[in-house]
């Protein structure tokens, strides 16, 4: 699998994109959707990067900086295709150790409270999330759930 930094301009990426806002659409009230779309990725606060196997893309991620020690985890999301085969956790590492070398001193995300988010969560326990209360802009929402990771 090779992880790039993307500029989200191709078809593939996206449509990947789009599956992931749909995906959050389909299991959270619109006011507790906190994806971005293409264009708002673009933001150079953000680093977006995809990840391919040969032509094909399987996932993507993003590290948006909150400040100059914290970073936060955004745009996770795995082609449907490719779900269950590590895709995720391997963006992810892709993402902490990036985090780790701009000196970060914590990693924040949040993601949906519902069951449908719970792989999700799961995923990011196994990493050494843990659970804590709003980070940055976010206020308190039953639907979401928030957690950090001290690097």
């Amino acid at each position: 699998m090779e992880i790039k930094i993307d500029d989200l301009t191709s078809s593939e990426v996206a449509e990947l994109v789009k599956e992931h806002l749909h995906g959050m659409a389909v299991h959270s009230p619109p006011e507790s959707i906190h994806a971005l779309n293409t264009k708002e990725l673009q933001n150079p606060d953000i680093t977006f990067w995809s990840a391919w196997e040969g032509k094909e893309l399987v996932g993507c991620g993003a590290l948006k900086e909150l400040d100059c020690q914290h970073g936060e985890v955004k745009s996770m999301r795995t082609s449907k295709k490719h779900l269950r085969k590590g895709v995720a956790g391997r963006i992810l590492r892709h993402i902490l150790n990036e985090a780790k070398q701009r000196g970060y001193k914590s990693l924040s995300l949040e993601t949906g409270s519902m069951k449908a988010f719970e792989p999700a969560r799961r995923l990011y326990e196994s990493f050494g999330f843990q659970y804590c209360g709003p980070f940055s802009d976010y206020k308190l929402d039953p639907n979401s759930v928030f957690m950090k990771k001290d690097l």
